[in-house]
């Protein structure tokens, strides 16, 4: 294995730093505290054409793999605007994987470019509240009407669908007892937000509040059969083309938001002064900081294996679920060590820690529970029988 610096690598590294270190702390407690979607980061980084980072050259992109994009947005994460910053952009980066593998010439030829402008916004519309994690029995139903369909149905953790003009929404085309499999007769679309036929709710939460989530409500969504995603019946399969990215993505920032909160914490370590010394002095305070930076460096090595494997055209589906585990661990690990290095001043928002330890949770939960990923790995790494 080669572990030289990538020119290409650090070249992105430096260039996001350098955007994101314009927005300091103080941006995004205002921001996440008023739950403003934050347009002036969101365009800093669109003007500069990061949104197109991984859609092909073709298209207005750079054409370029899910390690630079993970590389982006590792970096963006462990920027003062951790998860906030990341969502802000991650979603036009990894969300358009479908399409851009699976998609019509007619249809990447349409959304694709404005994409990487940084004109199109784009939610993810899978998860619903009553099938949870279990995606094979999806409610949302769409019926064939003539050259379209009509979509009915509701989703929820809708990320940043206030800000959306289009949804890439999964929906049963087929009966679930009608089908081979359990993951047959789900279809994706790319369809629009049409407010005429979209309610969208929001939903209150924890952290990461710049950027919004929510349920959204679909009552006679029409779809034209041109925003068919890849082919019918078979919209799972491709949207493994987004969620495997999106594992990968959320890794980097988990790695990236832990860093962070390291960083806080040893220069709070070095200059509080407790018992005539740094607090930093005291094994206590430091071994937890050298413990958790460890883990960090060792899961920074496995979610870029998963992206160098997913770029490859490997099998990586074990690998991004691994990533997304140890990564998601060791990111909340940092965050609730640095906020008790800090003592009772992690707890107020002056410091800003224990605004990364809410918005680093997140990554224990979403886009998979930590649970859900030890499944797989169980399941399709160890040839353990299924447990579900």
């Amino acid at each position: 294995m080669d572990f030289s610096s990538d020119p290409e690598l650090e070249s992105i590294a430096r260039e996001a730093e350098n955007l994101a270190s314009a927005f300091d702390d103080d941006y995004w407690s205002e921001h996440d505290e008023k739950k403003q979607f934050p347009w002036d980061f969101y365009r800093a980084f669109a003007e500069q054409g990061w949104m197109g980072i991984a859609i092909p050259e073709k298209y207005g992109g750079a054409g370029l793999g899910v390690l630079h994009a993970g590389t982006l947005l590792h970096t963006v994460a462990g920027s003062a605007g951790a998860m906030n910053a990341a969502s802000t952009l991650h979603l036009s980066i990894f969300g358009m994987g479908p399409v851009i593998h699976h998609g019509s010439e007619a249809l990447k030829e349409k959304v694709l470019p404005p994409t990487a402008r940084g004109d199109l916004h784009t939610s993810f519309g899978v998860t619903e509240d009553d099938a949870g994690t279990d995606t094979s029995r999806i409610r949302t139903a769409a019926r064939r009407d003539g050259d379209r369909w009509i979509v009915n149905g509701k989703k929820v953790w809708n990320t940043k669908a206030q800000q959306c003009q289009k949804i890439l929404l999964l929906a049963r085309t087929t009966p679930r007892d009608e089908c081979a499999r359990r993951f047959d007769g789900l279809t994706l679309f790319l369809a629009d937000l049409d407010p005429d036929h979209v309610e969208i709710r929001e939903i209150p939460k924890m952290g990461r509040n710049a950027v919004n989530s929510n349920e959204v409500f679909l009552r006679d969504l029409p779809v034209s059969n041109e925003d068919v995603v890849g082919e019918v019946g078979r919209g799972f399969y491709h949207l493994l083309d987004g969620i495997n990215p999106e594992r990968i993505m959320v890794a980097a920032e988990a790695v990236g938001i832990g860093l962070r909160a390291i960083d806080k914490a040893v220069a709070y370590a070095k200059e509080r002064i407790v018992f005539d010394r740094p607090i930093g002095q005291n094994q206590a305070v430091a071994h937890p900081l050298g413990d958790s930076y460890s883990e960090l460096q060792a899961a920074d090595l496995l979610w870029k294996h998963a992206a160098w494997t997913y770029d490859r055209g490997l099998p990586a589906g074990g690998l991004t679920n691994m990533a997304k585990l140890r990564c998601a661990d060791a990111g909340f690990r940092a965050c609730d060590r640095a906020l008790q290095t800090f003592g009772g001043f992690g707890y107020a928002r002056e410091f800003h820690v224990e605004r990364y330890w809410r918005e680093a949770r997140l990554m224990r939960l979403a886009p998979i529970s930590q649970e859900m990923a030890l499944n797989f790995v169980t399941e399709h790494v160890l040839g353990l029988p299924r447990s579900y």
